[in-house]
C-alpha cells in the first residue's frame, strides 16, 4: 500500500508540474488595454496589498469588446494536448468574462477563446478551456504569447459598455511553451515576428519602421488644412515629444495613454511611430481650433502586425467652448469597415468625408485619440481639409517639373510661378545630403557629388511643403 500510496503521490506531482504560474504580474509585465478600455493597471491586489494584480476596468465610451491583453514575459502558453488556463479573478459583481488566446510571436497558431462565468464572490480560480470555439475562434493549438480578457461578454454576446466595471486578473497558469528569447516588444513580435532573437535593444528596436514614405499629399491652399503632423503642410502648432512638464498640452504623447510615439526618418520623411497600442492621445489645448467648414479628414497609416479581426480607431475630442470634452467625432477602422483595415506591410491611405463618416459638433477640436489592438503603428498626414475647389490654372501654379530625371550631373526644379523658398534632398536612408534656398521658380540643384541612386527632395513655397523622387544614373 506504501508503495501504491507513494506512486500515486508521485504521478499528482508530476501532473501538478505539468502547469506552471507564466504570470503572477509581480515582475515586468507587458500589459495594454483596447477598444476604448477605461484603463488596464498592475497595482494592489483589492484584498492582500501586498500582491499585485492586473486591473481592468471598462468605460462607457468603449466597445463594447474593450479589453485588456497580457503579453507573456518568460514562456509562451503552450496550448496542444493540454488546452487549459486557469487563472485567479477578482470581482465583486457576478459577471461572464471571455478569455482569448493569440500567438503575435510566430503567427501560426490560430486565436481561440472560452468564457467562463465569475460568482462575484470576490477571488475566485477560472479554468479556460481553449475548445469551445467561442466569438467565431477556433480551437487552440500550438503556442501562444499572449492572452486577453473581456469583462463584457455575456456568455454569447457583449453587453453595452458602462463605465467603471471593474475586475483584476492575478496568477496565470498553464503548461510552459517554447522560451521566449530576448525582449519582448509591447506589441509581441520580435524582429519582425522571429521566436528566439535577441533585438540587442528596447523594445523600439524590436520593430522596423516602413521602408518607403507615405504618399505625398496634394498641395492645397494653406487656408484649406489645418495640419496636426505632416511634411506637407505647416503644423496648427509646435507639438512636442514628452507629457510638457506634467501639463499633456501640446504634445503628441500624453502620458493619460499608455502607448510610447516617437519620431522616426523614412526617406526624408519624418513620420511618427506608436509603439505599445492601446490608446494614444494627441493635445494641442494651446491652439483648439473650429473644424466646421472643414470637409474631409486624412491620415496614412502603417502596420506590419497582422490585421485580421484587428481595429485602428481614432477620434477628435471637440470641448464645444469648455474646459473638457463636450462630444467626440470617430471612426473605426476593421477588415470590414469602408476604407478597410486590410493590409500589412504597406501604407493605408485614409481619406474620410466628415459629415457622412464621422458625424459630430466639431466647432471645438482640441485632442485626437488612438486606439487599436495592433501593437505598433506608424502615421504621417494627419490632417483636416476643405474639399478643393480651386480651377485647374489654380492647381497647375502648384507642379513641380524635375528635368533631366534621371541625371548625371544636375537636376533643374520648376514650378509654375511659386517661389521655392527652400530645396533639401535626402537620400533612401533619411540622410540629408544637399541643401540651397533659390527663393525663386526655377533651380539647379547640382548633384555631381551624388553617388547612384535614388533620392527625395523636398520643396517649401508659400503654399506649403511637397516632395518629389530624383534619380541619379
Amino acid at each position: 500500500m506504501k508503495k501504491i500510496t507513494l506512486l500515486l503521490l508521485i504521478f499528482v506531482v508530476s501532473v501538478g508540474y505539468s502547469q506552471v504560474n507564466l504570470e503572477d504580474y509581480e515582475g515586468t509585465t507587458v500589459t495594454a488595454g483596447f477598444e476604448g478600455l477605461g484603463s488596464a493597471t498592475v497595482t494592489s491586489d483589492p484584498v492582500n496589498g501586498s500582491n499585485t494584480a492586473l486591473e481592468i476596468i471598462t468605460a462607457a465610451s468603449g466597445q463594447s469588446w474593450q479589453g485588456a491583453e497580457t503579453i507573456m514575459q518568460t514562456n509562451m502558453i503552450n496550448l496542444t494536448s493540454d488546452l487549459t488556463v486557469s487563472a485567479e479573478v477578482y470581482s465583486t459583481v457576478a459577471t461572464s468574462i471571455l478569455a482569448k488566446v493569440e500567438d503575435k510571436v510566430n503567427s501560426t497558431a490560430p486565436a481561440s477563446a472560452d468564457s467562463e462565468s465569475h460568482g462575484g464572490t470576490g477571488w475566485e480560480t477560472l479554468t479556460f478551456t481553449f475548445n469551445t470555439g467561442e466569438d467565431g475562434s477556433v480551437t487552440a493549438n500550438g503556442d501562444y504569447s499572449q492572452i486577453a480578457f473581456f469583462p463584457l461578454w455575456n456568455g454569447g454576446g457583449w453587453d453595452p459598455p458602462v463605465d467603471g466595471l471593474t475586475i483584476y486578473v492575478d496568477d496565470i497558469t498553464a503548461v510552459a511553451g517554447a522560451t521566449l528569447g530576448g525582449p519582448t516588444c509591447s506589441d509581441g513580435i520580435q524582429n519582425q515576428g522571429e521566436t528566439g532573437v535577441d533585438c540587442g535593444g528596447p523594445c523600439s528596436a524590436c520593430v522596423s519602421p516602413p521602408s518607403t514614405p507615405a504618399p505625398t499629399p496634394p498641395a492645397r491652399n494653406a487656408a484649406d488644412v489645418v495640419s496636426i503632423f505632416s511634411d506637407a503642410y505647416t503644423p496648427l502648432t509646435t507639438l512636442v515629444y514628452t507629457d510638457n512638464g506634467g501639463s499633456n498640452m501640446d504634445t503628441y504623447n500624453t502620458n493619460w495613454c499608455a502607448a510610447e510615439t516617437t519620431a522616426v526618418m523614412v526617406a526624408g520623411n519624418e513620420i511618427n511611430q506608436i509603439t505599445g497600442l492601446g490608446c494614444e492621445g494627441i493635445d494641442w489645448q494651446g491652439a483648439r481650433f473650429d473644424a466646421t467648414n472643414f470637409t474631409h479628414m486624412h491620415i496614412d497609416i502603417y502596420t506590419a502586425s497582422p490585421v485580421t479581426d484587428k481595429s485602428f480607431n481614432f477620434k477628435f475630442s471637440n470641448w464645444n467652448g469648455g474646459s473638457a470634452e463636450n462630444n467626440a467625432i470617430s471612426f473605426s477602422m476593421t477588415n470590414g469597415s469602408d476604407p478597410a483595415l486590410d493590409t500589412s506591410g504597406a501604407w493605408i491611405s485614409v481619406d474620410l468625408e466628415l459629415d457622412s463618416k464621422m458625424p459630430g459638433l466639431r466647432n471645438d477640436l482640441a485632442q485626437f485619440v488612438i486606439t487599436s489592438d495592433l501593437g505598433t503603428v506608424w502615421y504621417d498626414n494627419l490632417y483636416l481639409y476643405k474639399e478643393a475647389t480651386a480651377s485647374v490654372d489654380d492647381n497647375n501654379l502648384l507642379a513641380f517639373n524635375a528635368y533631366p530625371n534621371p541625371t548625371q550631373d544636375s537636376w533643374t526644379i520648376k514650378t509654375n510661378n511659386v517661389s521655392m523658398q527652400a530645396i533639401t534632398v535626402y537620400d533612401v536612408l533619411g540622410k540629408q545630403v544637399l541643401s540651397l534656398s533659390p527663393n525663386s521658380s526655377e533651380a539647379e540643384v547640382n548633384a555631381t557629388s551624388l553617388k547612384a541612386g535614388l533620392y527625395f527632395a523636398k520643396i517649401k513655397t508659400e503654399r506649403g511643403i511637397n516632395s518629389i523622387k530624383l534619380i541619379k544614373d
